[in-house]
């Protein structure tokens, strides 16, 4: 009896024991919702002129107030120390070094308070604010003397009349005036309603004083602003054209004098010619463009050309690949470039016969929820280039190199990694079905993943569609890795990074054979034998919340899906998004009225009496870009048909800022995650709710449809 009851004891013992060291609340070491609050990136790195230090802006969220914040920090090129700058309330943009690299300008939002251009001097410590403003300027360049600042800032127009309201008795309560649009562009996806007034041009003391204006005129300047070398103009880029409204791509350089605003154009071609910046003896003028070719997909590239304009010669027409970015050498006899290489964002050196030489690859951007492509970068005057970088398990972080010797100089979510047991991505052959072009590919694994096991298998697909995902942290894609499910994610012809040829293989046609390039994605995922094919699922979002749409019109082998922000019906698409003078003459060629069976037929609506798959539709109800209208139209013909659906209306969230606030970019993949869940089946256990509608509606959308593949 004394030996049974000493083993009941140990056995109660030992089950205190580990209740003790693991208890309920214990920290996961899986990735979880609650984990985006804890993450950190850098944005905005900007190298002091002498490459000694590199300033930046480290941006995180605030758990109480659900929202981004972020601090300038400064950090040491060779010792890797860091320093705060300025880390108030709210938030940091626009960094610029004086050309003597003794102070930094900055913008600072605080949030309800108005934003202020700030410098800093750095010896002392000590800010001021150099400009009384009301709204927030933009692209800060300093004068080559160090005493001036040009900025862009927008500037207040009267809104527009029609009639008028009788006269209001004192003290009456009466309904808000009429709201009287006549602008072509009256609202834009993350801005809403636009306040009627331009962007145009100023210059400020950099030691304080009233802001000179000096641009005017019913037209929008853009930066960057670069000076010329001997200070008398400013170089901007906009649409001064009588006709600028309705012509989204015809940018032009313009020259302004900074004694009496004089303007004068230096480009005429068709096409956008943007941020122009003179080299650093004046006598060349870099800039960013392209002949307007009306394609869907068009690559900026890399001109140069005198300073009064003449000689404009492409460096770039050999590359291949769409520049982002351009930053004269100190020497003037070259320029650092930044564009996307088959998913990889790099940095070149470019000579000015157009001889390119690498420099940096690895560029990670500041987008966290899914993979795209992206980055910064910046150059000191003796050639170190600081830029952001990134894995498929970590954001983005601080990286100089120099010489050709490259070294990562911040390491910001070590401590919230430390324990956590995060997907792993690795590369996926992949051919197209469809003409076995290769198809870059990607998955990420569950943590602690056994290949001998089965895993459900998400298909998560890329927006834009001229856009690129790449081996990149997404917290999406680790949310539903750390769920148990493996993501298989791709970059189908019409992604960006791989040539214009392959972009423009949906030219005017699509969706289309990207259908063809993601499910063979999906394929090749099946091939490596770990993959459970009866248990898929697809979700993307934007355009990737077009193509979810689509290939669940088009094929019932997933067992459910979700579409976010999609675009559904092309006709009201076009004429309710805030691109409308974009979308309808690039990726259409007409207006709706006059080709309707081309929108039509690449309508995701037109394939919806086919549909059977279990389909969560997502959308913010601030979303100018793929109005809610269209997934409500999504959402209804599902209800009617009877096909299992719910409608997520995400509050105050844009299109570019569905994810935006840490709490709801968890919650969705969240729900996106529980409607998986609930029609994911399970060994010996059926899905619940299985039954694709019901039967009368499966043998009408049989009727119906007959076979997809037939019909497209």
């Amino acid at each position: 009896m004394r030996r049974v009851f000493s083993q009941v004891v140990l056995t109660m013992l030992s089950m205190v024991s580990v209740s003790v060291a693991a208890p309920a609340d214990a920290p996961s070491r899986l990735f979880e919702g609650r984990d985006l609050f804890g993450l950190q990136w850098v944005t905005e790195p900007r190298i002091r002129p002498d490459g000694a230090a590199v300033a930046y802006v480290r941006v995180g969220y605030d758990l109480m107030g659900d929202h981004a914040r972020s601090a300038i920090w400064l950090v040491d090129v060779i010792t890797g120390a860091q320093t705060p700058v300025a880390n108030a309330p709210g938030t940091f943009s626009a960094l610029a070094w004086s050309p003597d690299g003794k102070r930094l300008a900055y913008v600072s939002n605080p949030g309800r308070e108005r934003p202020q251009l700030l410098v800093r001097w750095m010896a002392t410590g000590e800010t001021a604010r150099v400009a009384d403003l009301t709204d927030a300027p933009g692209d800060l360049s300093w004068s080559p003397d160090g005493r001036s600042i040009a900025f862009t800032d927008f500037t207040p127009d009267e809104k527009a009349k029609l009639g008028a309201a009788p006269a209001k008795p004192e003290g009456a309560e009466w309904a808000p005036a009429l709201g009287i649009i006549t602008d072509v562009t009256y609202r834009a996806d993350g801005a809403g309603y636009l306040k009627p007034g331009y962007t145009h041009a100023f210059v400020v003391s950099a030691e304080g004083g009233a802001p000179r204006q000096l641009s005017f005129g019913a037209f929008n300047e853009a930066g960057p602003l670069s000076w010329s070398a001997d200070g008398r103009f400013i170089y901007m880029s906009g649409n001064r054209t009588e006709n600028w409204r309705l012509e989204p791509l015809h940018s032009q350089v313009y020259q302004v004098a900074v004694a009496d605003g004089a303007i004068t154009a230096l480009t005429s071609r068709a096409g956008p010619k943007d941020a122009p910046s003179v080299s650093p003896d004046g006598l060349h003028i870099a800039y960013l463009g392209f002949d307007d070719h009306l394609l869907s997909y068009q690559e900026a590239h890399l001109y140069v050309m005198d300073h009064d304009g003449r000689n404009s010669r492409s460096l770039t027409d050999g590359l291949d690949r769409s520049i982002d970015k351009a930053i004269w050498a100190s020497d003037g006899r070259s320029l650092y470039i930044q564009y996307d290489d088959r998913s990889v964002t790099k940095v070149a050196r470019v000579q000015l016969d157009g001889h390119i030489e690498p420099v940096a690859q690895g560029l990670a951007g500041a987008g966290l929820d899914r993979p795209y492509t992206g980055g910064a970068f910046t150059v000191a005057a003796n050639g170190t280039v600081a830029f952001t970088s990134g894995t498929g398990n970590r954001p983005s972080e601080l990286s100089v190199v120099s010489r050709g010797r490259s070294k990562q100089l911040t390491r910001l979510n070590e401590d919230l990694f430390a324990d956590k047991t995060l997907g792993k991505v690795e590369p996926l052959p992949v051919q197209s079905s469809f003409d076995h072009h290769p198809i870059d590919a990607w998955l990420v694994l569950p943590p602690k993943f056994d290949p001998a096991k089965k895993y459900p298998l998400i298909l998560e697909i890329h927006g834009g569609p001229f856009a690129a995902y790449g081996s990149v942290f997404s917290t999406d894609d680790q949310l539903y890795a750390a769920a148990g499910y493996a993501v298989v994610y791709a970059n189908p012809r019409g992604s960006t990074s791989y040539g214009e040829a392959f972009a423009n293989l949906i030219h005017h046609d699509y969706p289309s054979h990207d259908y063809d390039d993601l499910v063979s994605a999906v394929d090749a995922a099946i091939a490596r034998g770990f993959i459970d094919a009866q248990n898929l699922f697809v979700t993307g979002g934007s355009g990737g919340g077009v193509l979810t749409a689509w290939i669940v019109g088009r094929s019932d082998r997933f067992r459910a899906a979700a579409t976010q922000k999609p675009v559904i019906n092309w006709t009201s698409e076009v004429l309710t998004t805030d691109v409308y003078t974009f979308m309808p003459k690039y990726w259409f060629g007409k207006p709706p009225w006059e080709d309707p069976d081309a929108y039509w037929k690449h309508s995701p609506l037109s394939l919806v009496g086919c549909v059977s798959t279990p389909t969560l539709v997502i959308v913010g109800d601030q979303d100018f870009r793929t109005p809610v209208s269209d997934a409500e139209q999504y959402y209804q013909a599902l209800q009617l048909r009877r096909v299992p659906t719910a409608l997520v209306k995400v509050p105050g969230a844009s299109h570019g800022g569905l994810a935006a606030r840490p709490s709801q970019s968890a919650a969705k993949a969240s729900a996106i995650l529980a409607w998986f869940d609930r029609y994911r089946a399970m060994p010996g256990k059926a899905a619940s709710g299985l039954g694709r509608g019901d039967a009368a509606e499966a043998t009408s959308a049989a009727a119906i449809c007959g076979s997809r593949e037939a019909r497209m």
